[in-house]
């Protein structure tokens, strides 16, 4: 395989990261020995073709084709590898940042797209919930009393004296502002129009 470099200093793509909000100021990522303990300790790796020092050493290699592969979507977020390295680089932040790298250049794996609905319902509620394409799913894996419990909630809750799971209209207009603000609304569109 080539490796496709941004330009001719192969630091590049890894001091992008660096620099990135998500990454931590004291990750270690040039100080990379390529030991694989992220690997070795990894759920993800022993369950799918995803290893976090192949991803580690192509960043240092700057090939920015990284963010095309499918297995930079298998990682967990568990920071297993972050807890392990003996350098204190983080496997998963390093991830984080080629995943939104990958968003940015219209590059979306299928498995992210009903995921999209969560940041749809925080738009609309101002608050987190679950999206009604995974009702079925739910349905199946908790049984058809988790849709009916859903399906009455405010109900029930109102029969035990509790208010309705709504936040005031101000605070989601306050809420939207500030996914707005910091384009998450326009990161969840493109996320949308990179799947059709």
């Amino acid at each position: 395989m080539k490796t496709l470099k941004i330009n001719e200093n192969p630091l590049d793509l890894a001091n992008l990261i660096l620099k990135d909000l998500k990454s931590s100021k004291d990750i270690g990522l040039l100080k990379c020995v390529q030991c694989g303990m992220c690997t070795s300790s990894c759920p993800s790796a022993k369950n799918s073709e995803y290893n976090p020092r192949y991803m580690i050493e192509r960043v240092l290699e700057g090939d920015e084709s990284v963010i095309e592969e499918e297995n930079i979507w298998k990682c967990f977020y568990c920071y297993t590898c972050h807890s392990i390295c003996p350098v204190g680089n983080s496997a998963c932040e390093v991830n984080q940042v080629l995943r939104q790298l990958a968003i940015a250049k219209g590059i979306v794996n299928n498995e992210i797209n009903p995921f999209s609905d969560f940041g749809d319902k925080m738009l609309d509620l101002g608050l987190g919930g679950i999206p009604s394409n995974f009702y079925n799913d739910l349905a199946r894996d908790i049984g058809e009393e988790w849709v009916e419990k859903n399906l009455h909630l405010d109900e029930i809750r109102k029969t035990l004296g509790l208010k309705a799971l709504k936040m005031p209209d101000e605070s989601i207009k306050e809420i939207r502002v500030l996914l707005e603000k910091t384009n998450f609304d326009k990161r969840l569109k493109k996320i949308k129009e990179n799947h059709e």
